[in-house]
């Protein structure tokens, strides 16, 4: 494990550690005006969502890092006290990626980045018609967190009303992770796209009172074909099964030719029934999988 202290690194090179550290990052794509009514959108990949009652986005558009100045986007909302925030999707990634070239004020990143402007109904700057989802914002207050390059300023916003593509919606109206594509940031020129084999589910343990890792049998816990992972996903239920289940599961076919199969090689029996076991996991199947490692009970 390396060691770093940031007083030992340029700003530069302790930006990038954090960037690259500090990832995922939802990316706030935001669409800001003056008082002369010059449009500005970019994108920011510090932001998250802070508040539900009231509901509070905070974004924060950095001083430069290379000379200390500050972005349009500051000013505008410093001039204006509106936002409008974007989600970004993977169909308007390289757009987005467009719309951080920094045009001279006044140019419209809009027209720039070949997205179409659309009124909004609350605030003063544009929503984009492409994005899937809209937050439009008042801001609250920015709060500055220094004055030297690479200081953040906090653009604390609370959103007005939520525009939603009906399209991401899945049958219960709830949001579709799948429809929604989303894309988010990592450092240098990587970024995730929330898709495919890179979505998965886990239980909530806020459902149950889960038994905890620590009381998992410990040749169970000691494994070295179980991962932190599977321990964590076997630590989540309430309660073991019951002696009878372990019992009738120990009757299958698929049982009963293991058991035959491994009589006379214990660390070869639990070996398998361990490998059985994190297959089970691997498909959701918790029960079936804490019935197979209780074989050896």
């Amino acid at each position: 494990m390396k060691t770093f202290y940031p007083k030992d690194l340029s700003t530069q090179e302790f930006h990038g550690l954090l960037q690259g550290s500090i990832a995922p990052r939802p990316i706030a794509f935001a669409s800001t005006i003056d008082l002369a009514g010059n449009v500005n959108l970019s994108p920011f990949s510090f932001f998250n969502l802070f508040s539900t009652n009231p509901a509070i986005l905070i974004f924060s558009p950095s001083r430069r890092v290379r000379d200390n100045t500050t972005k349009h986007t500051l000013e505008n909302v410093l001039e204006v006290p509106e936002v409008v925030i974007h989600v970004v999707h993977y169909g308007m990634v390289e757009q987005m990626s467009l719309a951080s070239t920094e045009y001279g004020k006044g140019v419209s990143e809009f027209e720039k980045a070949g997205l179409t402007p659309v009124p909004s109904l609350e605030v003063k700057p544009p929503r984009i018609k492409e994005a899937h989802i809209a937050f439009e914002c008042k801001v609250n207050e920015v709060k500055p967190l220094g004055d030297q390059g690479g200081a953040g300023n906090l653009v604390i916003c609370e959103v007005l009303v939520v525009h939603v593509n009906e399209q991401i919606f899945d049958d219960h109206g709830v949001i579709d992770p799948y429809k929604l594509d989303a894309v988010a940031r990592l450092g240098g020129d990587w970024y995730s796209r929330a898709s495919g084999d890179s979505l998965f589910k886990i239980p909530k343990p806020i459902r149950t009172l889960g038994i905890g890792v620590d009381q998992i049998p410990e040749v169970i816990r000691q494994s070295l074909i179980l991962s932190g992972n599977n321990l964590g996903r076997l630590g989540n239920v309430e309660s073991l099964p019951a002696q009878a289940e372990i019992l009738e599961f120990g009757k299958s076919p698929e049982m009963q030719e293991m058991k035959i199969r491994f009589q006379h090689d214990q660390d070869s029996w639990l070996d398998h029934l361990h490998l059985r076991a994190k297959e089970y996991l691997e498909a959701d199947e918790v029960e079936n999988a804490w019935l197979t490692l209780l074989q050896n009970s």
